[in-house]
């Protein structure tokens, strides 16, 4: 165990953010975790990378270091016990590399196994809950341990049960548990995944998992900045979901409009495409902008605060509510002194 008084978080959040915690602790096992309970205010992290501080944290920060990773077969599948702290992109590289499969499309997204489970990460139409058999948690109010099923998570899109009222920042995730399978089966009909392994002249038919992780890294260095170079926290805003009633009169509307149909009575529409609409792609308020090539992205140009942060994205909200009727939310969480 790892104990710090007074000490900066700027390398703990991708936003980059200058800001400081009393006390930091980082912890090796379940048990040392069990000792610091008790303790208020208190805040569990992973790598920061859907965090905006919004001031000092006035309390004791905790982060996991359980790194361990655990396989076994189960059948034709994997299961892997994975530690809270295994980088996730790590993880996935890790898995392609012993020829268990299914989390290619997820390559390189920021932070770490223990946020997969919380926010549900998702990209290029794969998501953690398509692979998540259990949770293994433990209770920061009281210090007991519990183990939640896929079911229990109550998945949705970049929703869990830890992040409803009841739940959010009660539970350490200790352990996630994911089922992989030994056959690769690509997905590739989200994303322009197709038309970009055709553009680079790789053959469908005897494409790799390696590739199509590698075809994916590619596309989302494409798009989005790096962290390490411009403070970020990768997509902002959670992509709304809306009735097809509403999306059809939109669309009489925008007739070219992207959507992503998620079932006969539901419709997602991209955030990005409503805040280029408005304008706002590339544009500064302050040192905080919206990305010049995802304006689905904040960014922090440079000693930006969390308060910068967010007067801009509450300025974009506004827009895209009043030009579209839809009120978008953010994916990040705000971390209030």
């Amino acid at each position: 165990m790892r104990i710090k008084e007074n000490y900066s978080l700027k390398d703990w959040n991708t936003f980059g953010i200058d800001v400081r915690c009393r006390r930091f602790v980082e912890y090796d096992t379940p048990e040392e975790l069990a000792t610091l309970i008790g303790q208020r205010p208190l805040l569990h992290i992973g790598g920061g990378s859907n965090l905006l501080f919004l001031g000092d944290y006035e309390g004791t920060v905790l982060h996991s270091a359980i790194r361990s990773i655990e396989p076994r077969t189960d059948g034709g599948d994997v299961l892997l016990r994975v530690g809270a702290a295994v980088v996730w992109d790590d993880l996935v590289a890790y898995t392609i590399g012993r020829g268990w499969y299914g989390l290619e499309n997820l390559s390189l997204i920021p932070g770490e196994v223990g946020a997969s489970a919380v926010q549900n990460i998702g990209a290029y139409g794969a998501e953690a809950k398509d692979f998540i058999t259990e949770v293994e948690c433990m209770d920061l109010q009281t210090g007991q341990r519990r183990v939640f099923t896929n079911a229990e998570c109550q998945y949705a899109y970049r929703q869990s049960i830890f992040k409803t009222d009841e739940h959010r920042g009660r539970w350490a995730v200790l352990y996630v548990t994911y089922r992989l399978s030994q056959t690769f089966v690509p997905r590739l009909d989200y994303g322009g995944i197709r038309a970009e392994l055709e553009r680079k002249g790789i053959d469908i038919s005897a494409l790799t998992a390696n590739q199509l992780r590698q075809t994916i890294i590619e596309i989302r260095k494409a798009k989005l900045p790096d962290p390490k170079v411009q403070g970020n926290a990768g997509s902002f805003f959670m992509n709304p979901v809306v009735s097809r009633a509403q999306y059809e009169a939109l669309a009489r509307q925008y007739p070219t409009m992207p959507h992503y149909d998620m079932d006969a009575e539901r419709v997602k529409i991209p955030a990005g495409w409503m805040i280029e609409q408005c304008g706002w792609k590339g544009r500064s308020l302050g040192p905080a902008a919206v990305h010049d090539r995802q304006a689905l992205v904040l960014v922090n140009r440079g000693g930006a605060t969390g308060q910068d942060i967010v007067r801009l994205c509450e300025a974009v909200r506004h827009d895209v509510a009043a030009r579209f009727g839809i009120d978008i939310h953010p994916e990040v969480n705000l971390i209030r002194p």
